[in-house]
């Protein structure tokens, strides 16, 4: 029975050790390529060099 047990327990380590390979390996793609067009990644739509287009333009500060 102790034997069975040790098996059990070697299967749900390399279980886990697996899904942490995996998750490791994505966290490693999304670094390496962050504008792959994901849904984790929203900051490029934020960091646009475009104004808003509904906003209108800040008034000049030479203008007194």
């Amino acid at each position: 029975m102790k034997h069975v047990l040790n098996l059990y327990l070697l299967g749900v380590v390399l279980a886990l050790l697996s899904i942490f390979v995996r998750v490791m390996e994505s966290l490693e793609s999304l670094v390496e390529s962050p504008s792959a067009g994901n849904a984790w990644n929203t900051r490029g739509q934020l960091t646009s060099t475009e104004p808003p287009k509904g906003l209108p333009d800040p008034p000049s500060r030479g203008m007194r």
